[in-house]
Order: structure tokens, then sequence, then C-alpha cells
């Protein structure tokens, strides 16, 4: 890092969560790699949580290896994308490299990559050659290829939270919960240009995940989450009003049977349970299309202050302005 007291190229984010390697040799890793972009930058670790071991790691490197590394430490743990969030307001660079607390990439790989995001908001890693067994394979392929299927967008390893973009994308999409697995997904929605490169693997990258089913179950309802962010945010009525007009038929159809049974066939209506699912899946279908319908009404209220689009460029505005000025 350069000797100045400007404000920094680069600000280099590393959440600090459950998992994690070795944080001294992961550090001077880190610090090295970037060093050697020869751009002035800072190294943030954003403890998530009271982590005094990982406190002594890092004040051991600072002390030992004179590297003026900034540790944020966080009164409880609140999440990674809320670490980030906090990581995002202490970093003074506009160009903001996020990286895990754990061996994904190789660090050498970092100067050439850093190279490559200038011409793009966020930047994303693939890691390249991908070790691990089949099963983890087929269950990575599926889950990229689900979310393709309902954002549009295609990527292949958002796993890998190497990730170089610039500061103005965090500061208007705000991640909250689990939303930093998804940030490219995101930040292409929200129409800043991303790239996804390929980079090698570190050679300590050898974690192996072993999902429980709870976690399945979370990663459905993120992608549930996604679908609904992506696609019905600004058109909650196209969501909710296709799901209760969907119930609501069925409902409807089911009533529809119990009565004619009632009036042509001479069927009782006494001791029919189809009677109540029917009659509870109309009510659940006008239900949810209310729903929808206020959705519609709260977007049309705040209509004035959301913005759905996002400028490029602007070509010719000082020409315009100078001849609209001489007329």
């Amino acid at each position: 890092m350069k000797d100045d007291h400007s404000t920094p190229q680069l600000s280099a984010l590393v959440v600090v969560g459950d998992r994690k390697d070795d944080l001294r040799l992961l550090a001077r890793d880190y610090w090295n790699a970037i060093n050697a972009t020869e751009k002035t930058f800072e190294l943030i670790f954003i403890l998530d949580g009271p982590q005094d071991a990982a406190v002594s790691e890092l004040e051991e490197v600072r002390s030992a290896n004179n590297l003026p590394l900034k540790i944020v430490q966080l009164s409880r743990s609140f999440g990674d994308a809320t670490a980030l969030m906090c990581g995002i307001d202490q970093a003074l660079a506009e160009t903001i490299v996020t990286l895990p607390a754990y061996y994904q990439v190789d660090p050498q790989e970092l100067p050439a990559l850093i190279r490559q995001s200038t011409e793009h908001d966020v930047l994303i890693v693939r890691r390249e050659p991908r070790r691990g067994g089949k099963f983890e394979r087929f269950r990575r392929v599926i889950f990229h290829r689900i979310l393709e299927s309902i954002t549009g967008y295609r990527f292949n390893d958002l796993g890998c939270y190497v990730r170089i973009l610039n500061k103005k994308v965090l500061m208007e999409l705000r991640l909250y919960g689990d939303q930093h697995r998804f940030l490219p997904i995101l930040a292409r929605n929200a129409g800043f240009t991303t790239i996804e490169v390929d980079a090698k693997q570190s050679d300590r990258d050898d974690f192996r995940s072993r999902y429980r089913m709870r976690e399945y179950l979370h990663r459905l309802l993120d992608i549930f989450t996604i679908l609904f962010l992506v696609r019905f945010t600004k058109k909650p009525l196209r969501f909710f009003g296709m799901v209760g007009s969907l119930i609501g038929i069925a409902g409807g159809l089911i009533l529809g049977v119990i009565v004619f049974e009632r009036l042509f066939l001479g069927q009782p209506l006494a001791d029919r349970p189809a009677l109540l699912l029917s009659s509870l899946l109309v009510v659940l279908g006008l239900q949810l299309f209310s729903l929808g319908l206020l959705g519609e009404l709260i977007i049309f209220t705040h209509a004035r202050s959301l913005k759905e689009y996002k400028i490029a460029e602007i070509i010719g505005a000082d020409e315009s302005t100078e001849r609209n000025e001489s007329l």
C-alpha cells in the first residue's frame, strides 16, 4: 500500500463469521496480493459478533507485520449481509473488494481480477477447475439452473464470495438477511453491469459442504424470495392475483360441483368435508387477491419515489444546455 493519507483506491472487506481459516495467514496473503496491484487500499475485517480468538489473531498480524488493518467487531451476530453493509459504511474507497474469511480463490489471482473489474459495476468469480464430488457438482448445477429459469440471469458460482464492485451498488441495494448470496442477480436486475470470470481455486479450499434438510429448506425459501424480488416487487398483483385466482377457481369449481349435486341429484350438504374445503379455498383466494391489490395501491402511492431505470450515459448534455442558453 502506498504511504499517503489520501482516499484509498480500494477497500477490501472480509466478513468473519462462523467459518474461517487461519486469519493470520489469510490476512498476510490478502495484503500481499492486493499490494501487488500498486494501488492504495485498506483492509477491513468485520467480525460478525464477539470473537476474541479472531481479534487476537488479527492483532498479532498488525503488530508482527506492521499492517494497518482495521478491525470492526459487531456487538452480536447479525448475519453476513448486515456485517457486509457495516463494512460498506466504514469503507472509504469507491471500489470494493469483498473477500471470504477462508480460502476460495488463490490470492495471487486478485491483481488480475482487480484489473478486469474496471469496466463493470460488479465482477464475480467462478472457481476453475472446481473440485468436488459428483453429488456436489450436481447440486450446484441444479441450484444455478433453477435460479436462471426464474430470473433469466445465468451465473455458475454464486457461492464464491470473491467479488469486486462499485460502492454505489451496495449503497443502492442495501442488503439484508442472506441476500449477499444473490448480490449479482440483484445488481443485474437493478441495471448494474455484471461479469463472471474464471479464477484458480485455492489449494487450501478443501471445505466440503454437508447440508442438512433445514439448509435445503432455507435455500428453497431464498429462491422464492429472489423470485419475488426480481419479478414481482413492483407488480405484486401479478403474483398474489395469480396464486389467489388459481386457489379461488379451484375452490369455486369444487363448490359448484357440490351445489349441482345438492340441487339436481339430491345429495345432502351435511357431513361433506369438501364443502368446508371449497369455502376455505374461495376465501383464501379472495384474501390473496385483495393482498395483491393492496400492494398495488402501496406501489402506486409511492411511485414517485421509486426509480425503475438506471441511466448508463448522457451524451451531449452540456452542448444542449449551451444551445438553450443561446436561444
